[in-house]
């Protein structure tokens, strides 16, 4: 049974971060001050789940579409941007050709991100202080989870800005904290899993009814993430060590079919290690309540326009990111994982709105299904009950099958991990286990989940693959310097002259 373990912004105790000034104040209805009213393990317990809560908000949230896993993918080569013109959600053209501007450029993932860092510090402040009652499993466990949730909204801050302020205990007025760089932000976020680690205070997979929490696989995950964007090969040892450690345990192996994973029947099946939680029934996330628990707008952003209601088991959408005929062509037709991630929508016969860059290709991983959004109580465009998969096993053997060529393993240990991966999606063949054939392996694997265009950064291709197209979608050329957006221009202003823009 999928469970959402993420509160509404509406939970009277934790008006702890919204997307304006005021998320950076603690105030509660009855008045009680903050650090009162959070020194019961109950109310911390809060303050943690609290803590989950900006995970789901980048889809929809402070005035703007930017779910970050597509907000990566439409930098790549895989989708469109589509809408009804290149002015359509024009940010998120201007950052597919590498163009984007300090006043056009998505900033709400910059908010987002530092809200959940912020209640994350306020657990931190709060055990700090003291917890009467507390045993040290509770606060070990408190302080696990959020450390690690600190670096995993890090994580979007380090990845699409690079060089921000950041702070590890909350700001006083002015509210101004020191900007770092990049490098130095990815050593706190190494830190953070470190010691959340060290603690010992994760389940290896969380039970059915807490699914959702971090575990220690999730924790390896986000930790070989990071150490390999940064090409940091003083921890690869580290990082293939913990990749084995998932392939060696009972709790995760490849599901046998990969068309099924992103149904909801494959939600946390045993290839997931790690989801953020979206469901539709009793959902009430709605126009006027973006924040409010429930489900994600994400398949309605990406589903064809005007689209019949049911037909062919899906419902309507916006036309966004629809995929480039490239992607589906990049597949074996005896490979399953083409159609479970292209929808043909095109070749349907059913008549819908083609609209901008639509050759007629969606996501099917997260298009819009016919019940998907069944149950919900407010507004059903943004309530689909669509669990974003974060992680999975198969990148676990893809990291660990990269990770023994960088450090001189085993080839045929690497060369069983990608086949395997490969075997499963009905491919007989046997790759050797060279770097291009596992980025290729992850390109076919993980379309649509936010791992192509940070793959090809750190991997050195991104200025060769990342070129005008001959559609003339895309004009411009990737370059070094655009590896991380331009700071709003909002937050500059914010700043009161102390951050220094990015060279975009």
């Amino acid at each position: 049974m999928k469970k959402l373990y993420i509160l509404g912004i509406g939970v009277a105790a934790l008006a702890m971060g919204a997307c304006s000034d005021s998320w950076l104040e603690v105030e509660s209805p009855t008045q009680t001050p903050s650090d009162e009213y959070f020194s019961t393990p109950e109310h911390v317990e809060e303050s943690v789940i609290a803590a989950y809560d900006p995970l789901q908000w980048t889809d929809w949230a402070c005035g703007e579409y930017a779910p970050y896993t597509l907000m990566g993918d439409i930098m790549a080569d895989d989708f469109w941007v589509g809408g009804s013109d290149a002015n359509d959600n024009a940010n998120w053209h201007l950052m597919a050709n590498y163009s984007a501007t300090p006043l056009r450029v998505i900033t709400s993932i910059w908010v987002e991100a530092f809200s959940g860092i912020k209640r994350c510090n306020d657990v931190l402040e709060s055990i700090e202080r003291g917890i009467e009652g507390a045993s040290q499993t509770q606060l070990d466990s408190w302080t696990a989870q959020v450390k690690v949730l600190r670096a995993f909204y890090a994580n979007w801050l380090w990845k699409f800005y690079g060089n921000v302020p950041y702070y590890e205990r909350n700001l006083t007025y002015p509210y101004i904290a020191e900007q770092i760089t990049a490098d130095e932000l990815y050593d706190h976020m190494v830190t953070d899993i470190e010691e959340a680690l060290a603690l010992n205070a994760f389940n290896f997979r969380e039970p059915a009814e807490t699914a959702g929490r971090v575990t220690t696989a999730m924790a390896y995950m986000l930790y070989a993430e990071i150490v390999m964007y940064q090409n940091d090969a003083t921890r690869y040892a580290t990082a293939l060590r913990y990749m084995k450690e998932i392939i060696a345990s009972s709790e995760y192996s490849l599901h046998p079919d990969y068309t099924e994973i992103f149904k909801v029947t494959g939600e946390w099946c045993q290839e997931s290690i790690w989801e953020i939680n979206y469901i539709s029934e009793n959902a009430t996330r709605d126009w006027g309540a973006p924040m409010n628990a429930g489900g994600t707008v994400l398949p309605t952003l990406i589903s064809p326009n005007n689209w019949p209601s049911g037909a062919e088991g899906h419902n309507t959408g916006w036309g966004f990111c629809p995929l480039r005929l490239e992607t589906y062509e990049r597949y074996a037709a005896n490979d399953t994982r083409r159609d479970a991630t292209c929808w043909n929508a095109g070749a349907t016969g059913v008549e819908y709105n083609r609209r901008y860059q639509d050759f007629g290709l969606f996501l099917e991983k997260y298009a819009a299904q016919a019940d998907g959004n069944a149950g919900q109580k407010a507004s059903p465009e943004l309530n689909y009950n669509n669990n974003w998969r974060i992680y999975r096993y198969s990148e676990a053997l893809l990291n660990a099958a990269e990770l023994l060529i960088a450090t001189g393993g085993s080839q045929a240990e690497a060369k069983g991990y990608l086949n395997e991966v490969r075997s499963r999606a009905g491919l007989q063949t046997q790759l050797e286990p060279t770097l291009d054939n596992i980025i290729e392996e992850r390109h076919l694997e993980f379309v649509g989940e936010g791992k192509r265009y940070w793959d090809l950064i750190r991997t050195g291709k991104a200025a060769t693959v990342l070129v005008p197209d001959s559609y003339g979608y895309r004009t411009n050329s990737w370059t070094p310097n655009k590896k991380h957006l331009p700071i709003p221009q909002s937050e500059i202003d914010k700043a009161q002259g102390t951050l220094t823009q990015n060279p975009y």
